[in-house]
């Protein structure tokens, strides 16, 4: 069988690196193509070290533009690699836009796909990663889930079960892969930090940073952890513009403002925190599994089983909210929680005994 894996923004490198490495000895060619949706060195290239990923046999280099441009762009030179490479199967994972432009592409030449973390859903259509997964989702000939939810969605959608297969969380795999390495990261040394004696924060979403009246009432109420413990923010390049175009100052709030760091660098983070305060999805599964507590900051998820097994607390963005959700977190006693069924660092070679037997 010959395979081409497909990613194109950070949150996709973590998820594509297990299953390049379950690749090795199967059998199976796997050739890596990287759109470059995500091209500099703090958001691309330095996860690429970090996660031991090849070589991208193929690049793209897209680059940014609206989400249309950006999709367009994605769909014609994919389109020539596909023609090109003749796979049997393209994989794709997560739900950013080279995701389901790819899948596009695939469907349209009669070309399979593989879906990697398939059927989360939000509910919110408001949000362009619910597009693309409901996209990619309908065109999937292999749907890998993450959690029973994830395959209770398909089915609902009328997604025939055949192709659907519970293997577990991606994710997990490369945080324990690369968790021992990651603790020896100097990150904390560099930053001044004490374990469990600071705050982690990400905020990347347009629904939070877009207006300028919603991001400062969540940064205002990110102030209350602020004002009890340092709190460090790796700052996403959209976002850092935003708080520019809007002069927002943090500082005063608390909040440290950092440069967005490497995979290691921020697992070692993530690890030794005491709490996190996120928009992220990844980070809602990556804490559940270290036992960290949670803020999501946003009005749905569609990762409820961190909810209701792990360590998230979905808390809205309501600054009155956040600020109880912070006091509760660092005040009250330690939510009771496990870790999902699966996630247990051996998805990716899961996946790879599904593609062994797989037949178009």
């Amino acid at each position: 069988m010959k395979l081409i894996g497909v990613v194109g923004a950070r949150p996709n490198f973590m998820k594509m690196a297990p299953i390049m490495r379950a690749l090795a000895g199967s059998g199976i060619a796997g050739r890596l193509c990287h759109t470059g949706q995500h091209y500099d060195h703090n958001m691309s290239k330095v996860f690429f070290e970090d996660l031991e990923l090849p070589r991208p046999d193929i690049y793209l280099g897209v680059g940014s533009g609206s989400h249309a441009e950006q999709t367009a762009r994605i769909m014609v030179e994919f389109e020539k690699v596909v023609l090109d490479e003749t796979p049997d199967l393209v994989m794709v994972v997560g739900d950013v836009n080279s995701t389901a432009a790819c899948s596009m592409v695939c469907a349209k030449l009669w070309v399979p796909v593989a879906h990697v973390e398939a059927g989360l859903r939000s509910g919110d259509r408001t949000m362009p990663e619910e597009i693309n997964r409901l996209v990619t989702d309908v065109l999937a000939d292999l749907l890998f889930t993450t959690c029973a939810d994830a395959d209770e969605n398909l089915k609902r959608e009328g997604i025939d079960p055949a192709k659907i297969h519970f293997v577990g969380n991606v994710m997990i795999d490369s945080q324990q892969f690369y968790l021992a390495k990651a603790a020896g990261s100097d990150v904390m040394e560099r930053l001044g930090l004490a374990a469990g004696g600071y705050g982690l924060i990400t905020l990347h979403r347009p629904s939070n940073v877009d207006d300028p009246d919603i991001f400062r009432g969540i940064l205002e109420a990110l102030g209350e952890a602020g004002r009890r413990m340092p709190c460090v923010w790796p700052v996403h390049p959209r976002t850092r513009k935003m708080i520019e175009a809007f002069g927002i100052d943090a500082e005063p709030l608390g909040l440290r403002l950092v440069d967005p760091l490497g995979y290691l660098d921020f697992m070692r983070l993530m690890r030794d925190a005491r709490i996190v305060m996120t928009d992220s999805g990844g980070i809602q599964e990556e804490t559940t599994v270290l036992g960290i507590p949670c803020l999501t900051l946003r009005e749905n998820t569609e990762r409820p089983v961190t909810i209701e097994l792990g360590t998230n607390r979905l808390v809205g963005t309501d600054p009155a909210a956040i600020r109880a959700a912070i006091v509760d977190a660092l005040d009250g006693p330690p939510q009771p929680h496990s870790v999902p069924p699966l996630w247990d660092g051996h998805a990716a070679e899961r996946i790879v005994e599904v593609l062994r037997s797989w037949r178009p």
